[in-house]
């Protein structure tokens, strides 16, 4: 099992945050919660892990977050 990384850890983290921002250009709000929706699913999968994902969930939960 492995344990949720919550340090920076995106190569190109910039890119990938424009890149994100690009993505939910021009959607509307119905459209852009559709968009990080189908992502969590498609990530959440990709991960795999259900103790990590359970993890995740929990961190981001908090408000501090």
């Amino acid at each position: 099992m492995s344990a949720l990384i919550l340090t920076p850890n995106i190569a190109g983290a910039d890119d990938f945050y424009a890149d994100l921002l690009a993505a939910h250009e021009g959607l509307s709000k119905a459209e852009s919660d559709a968009l990080n929706a189908r992502l969590v699913l498609l990530l959440a999968n990709h991960i795999g892990d259900r103790a990590v994902l359970t993890e995740a969930l929990t961190a981001a939960a908090l408000k501090d977050a």
